[in-house]
């Protein structure tokens, strides 16, 4: 009796042996397949951020795509606030909402960064500061790798040319009878009582908030005849703030 007693027992125990080990090696197999499927998902999630940077890089504006571009821009990325630092200080600007391709223009060049090391190259006193070119390059390459383009004008929404105001100015590089403006660059104006020949023929869409000494500060820097300053105003990054 007590041979088939422990006989028994022993069977019990290597079943329970067995059945462990059948549950380990299932769980090691489950742990295994989980670790295999993670690693196939994060894969895929790193190959499509791959593919949209790589997108990224490819995409340049034409004047084909720069409006349905834009107009899609200006939904996704509602920013308006951006702060301006230069090699004479720092100074706000807040963006029209009422001007959306140009504030969305503004915020596109701002992330892709064009505005850092560029200049404030044209200073006309009393009236405006210009900025967004220089005489490197490197501007050209960068302007070239975003993609030539156009804004319409955008000047029937009543915004004036008030002192502080940022407008763009139209493209001298191309027959021009439509007052196009140019992307990359934009002019501030420091005019006392504002400059409003300009309403209705140049887009304001924004205004200087903060640091307007600064901006004043631009404008009394000595210019040549061909209103570049004689020692350049550097346009050291463009952040945006909100």
């Amino acid at each position: 009796m007590h041979y088939y007693t422990v006989r028994v027992i022993t069977i019990i125990l290597l079943f329970i042996l067995s059945s462990c080990g059948d549950s380990s090696k299932k769980a090691k197999a489950a742990t295994e397949k989980n670790a295999k499927d993670t690693v196939k998902v994060d894969s895929a999630k790193i190959k499509e951020l791959e593919r949209k940077k790589e997108e990224e890089k490819r995409f340049v504006l034409t004047e084909e795509n720069a409006i349905p571009f834009l107009f899609e821009y200006q939904k996704e990325h509602l920013e308006h606030v951006v702060k301006i630092n230069t090699s004479l200080g720092s100074f706000v600007v807040d963006l029209y909402n009422q001007t959306p391709y140009h504030r969305a223009n503004f915020i596109y060049l701002t992330k892709k960064k064009y505005f850092n090391n560029t200049y404030f190259h044209r200073v006309v006193k009393n009236f405006i500061i210009q900025g967004g070119n220089t005489d490197m390059m490197s501007t050209a390459k960068k302007r070239d790798s975003i993609g030539f383009h156009l804004l319409p004008p955008d000047t029937k929404k009543g915004l004036k040319h008030d002192r502080g105001v940022i407008s763009m100015p139209s493209s001298d590089d191309v027959a021009n009878p439509h007052k196009l403006a140019s992307p990359f660059e934009f002019f501030i104006v420091t005019a006392k009582h504002g400059a409003h020949h300009l309403d209705g023929k140049y887009t304001a869409f924004g205004r200087v908030i903060s640091g307007m000494d600064v901006v004043d500060k631009i404008n009394n820097v000595p210019a040549g005849s061909d209103e570049w300053p004689l020692k350049n105003v550097n346009i050291i990054s463009v952040e945006i703030v909100e």
